[in-house]
């Protein structure tokens, strides 16, 4: 039991330390910038109660928000992906998590990549919303959606495939 916790905070500080040392460093195209930390929100176990899940997710948030100095986007970002999680998850494996025998590390690919897709979508729309706050620039928000979205799925399916994350 104390394993499966030790393993969890070491692969929480990994991919924080990941996304605010080296990817928050990398900007494609002046837009497209990988958010690789939701990696965590999105395999953590399909039982956890609804209340850790929504601390965990805020806490990972708080913490690259601290590390960025960004105010609560990431923080509020990741508290709503946590939060909608359980009703992605029915929509995307079905009967597998309504049953409780979901394995998304098992699960297969065409489902994997509607939720990694769904949660992306949804993390990117509320980060970059918050982060913009204007209608003004729409243009600006819908480009750091579209591609900023399209490099984190990439990533993700990048480091789910070669690390085989669990």
């Amino acid at each position: 039991m104390v394993k499966k916790y030790f393993l969890y905070i070491l692969k929480f500080v990994a991919l924080v330390l990941l996304q605010v040392l080296i990817l928050d460093n990398v900007l494609l195209f002046g837009y497209a910038n990988p958010y690789i930390y939701i990696l965590f929100i999105l395999f953590l176990p399909t039982t956890i109660n609804r209340s850790k899940l929504l601390l965990i997710g805020f806490i990972l948030g708080l913490f690259v928000d601290m590390f960025n100095n960004t105010g609560g986007v990431h923080a509020a970002s990741t508290l709503v992906i946590s939060f909608l999680r359980p009703f992605i998850l029915r929509m995307s494996f079905g009967l597998s998590y309504d049953y409780n025998t979901l394995n998304i590390p098992r699960a297969d690919i065409k489902s994997k990549v509607v939720y990694f897709t769904l949660i992306i979508l949804i993390h990117h729309t509320f980060l970059f919303g918050l982060e913009y706050f204007s209608l003004d620039q729409i243009d600006v928000i819908i480009k750091n959606i579209a591609f900023s979205f399209l490099l984190t799925e990439i990533f993700i399916l990048i480091f789910v495939k070669l690390l085989n994350y669990k």
